[in-house]
């Protein structure tokens, strides 16, 4: 092995610090160990008696050294426990190199015996030390983390080595997630993966990346949605599959968006949308008992996570809320563009010439009926102009079965009763082609016509629903910035800096 010698460039602390691992191994010992046996982690340990034997291992977070005794803390996974080295117990030589080439910020391994010292604080009587790795670089000051949140995205490990609130928010998402899969195993839905890489990028309104195939020659686009696949599972028999799954999508970044996120999507043969929000109030039956409350804060508001929840009817709150019948701004399977156009005159919502009819309503949306929904709330029944892989609602072709789920005023999920008919299908995603033609509408569904094929031999009625992960983990921990529940979001590039 070849030693890792600093360039001039690295500060002092970084080569003093080399300075360090070099006299470690100077003494025979490897500072970089392959393996070590504990025999308890730090939480199981902390809850033995005194006198139980016990060997530890974990990065230390404080050391006070008392001459020919210091007392330190370790910290692992699980928590954190004091331990006593003395002089007289663990030898000369490594009570030497443990008080001048350790610091904080090392992992240590010890063996030794609890005991509770006279401050009634459980603590390891170390019998042997082991040096595990010696860390170079300063942790943040005084272990108390890092405090500029630009710094804590792109330095996550360092944020949460020193921020405990950091570190619990995705433990608890990750929970989140293990609930949401034990909701759906157990009722039947099949676990998948499905294509990260596609020939086309349907199943959502949205921008999508762009790659190249070098061998097959030919570009692939990395999926927005999870949706066309799972369809066709249902369609080759599975009465239910989802898949949680990494989507890309080449839009703006904010604190309620990033271009990499995860959705969960699900599909059941023979139920609809109102199979998909009973599945929803499941999920926030399990959020209470994973977090122990029925309330949380969120922007600001007390949100209540009890269901049932409100059920909003978009046509009823659209007329209460613009003065208009819905049905105005709306012509067939698309939009009455002229109409949509004065309406949002009227309401003095900003549009520009080349602004698409599905931006100019979604802009409605947003200021006039969402802005309010605080409180967990299904708003169904929405425009089939924007909404092609959805069920017209019966005698009204302008209109879907579909609901998007709102709380803390944030889409959590949106659900459809599934077009199942293929050449209602088709007539739809040629009006999508259309508004991508006609209005340059970047983000309007493809024509694929493979999804069209499949469908032609036979796919079941059936209820489908997509839940924002990363949306459903900001309102559980209570975080309005995405960012917080992201381990490493996608960040603007610094100067000399590849994008992170």
């Amino acid at each position: 092995m070849t030693n890792i010698i600093p360039n001039s460039g690295i500060n002092e602390i970084v080569a003093n610090n080399y300075a360090k691992i070099k006299a470690i191994r100077e003494k025979g010992i490897d500072p970089f160990p392959h393996r070590f046996k504990l025999t308890h982690k730090i939480a199981q340990a902390a809850a033995l008696p005194a006198e139980t034997p016990v060997t530890i291992a974990g990065r230390m977070v404080l050391m006070r050294v008392m001459g020919k005794a210091t007392f330190a803390h370790l910290k692992d996974g699980t928590g954190k426990l004091q331990i006593y080295v003395k002089k007289d117990i663990v030898g000369e030589e490594a009570y030497e190199i443990f008080r001048k080439q350790m610091h904080v910020g090392d992992f240590l391994g010890v063996e030794g015996k609890l005991f509770v010292t006279h401050t009634g604080e459980l603590t390891v009587n170390a019998e042997k030390l082991t040096v595990l790795s010696k860390s170079v670089r300063q942790l943040p000051e005084k272990f108390h983390g890092l405090t500029d949140a630009e710094a804590r995205y792109r330095e996550r490990y360092l944020d949460l080595i020193s921020n405990e609130d950091s570190k619990a928010i995705f433990v608890r998402r990750a929970q989140l997630v293990a609930a949401l899969r034990d909701i759906l195993n157990s009722d039947g839905y099949l676990e998948v993966e499905t294509p990260v890489l596609c020939s086309q990028a349907g199943g959502a309104s949205a921008r999508p990346f762009i790659t190249f195939h070098n061998a097959y020659k030919n570009e692939l686009y990395m999926r927005i949605a999870l949706e066309l696949p799972l369809k066709k599972l249902i369609i080759g028999g599975f009465d239910g599959a989802y898949e949680i799954g990494r989507v890309f999508r080449n839009e703006g970044v904010d604190t309620r968006h990033n271009p990499e996120f995860t959705m969960l999507e699900a599909y059941k043969a023979y139920s609809d949308y109102h199979g998909m929000a009973e599945l929803v109030e499941r999920v926030f039956e399990r959020c209470i008992k994973l977090i122990g409350s029925e309330t949380i804060e969120y922007n600001g508001e007390k949100i209540n996570l009890k269901p049932p929840f409100k059920r909003l009817s978009l046509p009823d709150e659209w007329k209460a809320k613009t003065g208009e019948d819905i049905h105005e701004i709306l012509k067939g399977k698309g939009f009455n563009r002229e109409n949509l156009k004065k309406l949002a005159t009227r309401l003095h919502i900003e549009y520009g010439p080349d602004t698409t009819s599905a931006k100019i309503f979604d802009r409605i949306m947003d200021e006039k009926i969402l802005a309010s929904l605080h409180q967990p709330t299904f708003v169904f029944d929405h425009p089939t102009a924007i909404t092609p892989l959805a069920k017209c609602k019966v005698g009204d072709e302008c209109l879907v079965e579909r609901f998007e789920f709102f709380a803390g005023t944030e889409e959590i999920a949106n659900a459809y009763s599934e077009l199942n008919d293929p050449e209602d299908q088709k007539s739809r995603l040629v009006e999508q082609l259309r508004q991508q033609q006609e209005e340059n509408n970047g983000e309007a569904d493809i024509l694929d016509k493979d999804f069209i094929e499949a469908m032609e031999y036979g796919m079941p009625p059936m209820g489908g629903i997509g839940i924002g992960i990363d949306r459903l983990a900001m309102l559980i921990t209570g975080k309005p910035s995405i960012r917080e529940v992201v381990l490493f979001p996608l960040l603007r590039p610094t100067d000399g800096e590849p994008a992170k």
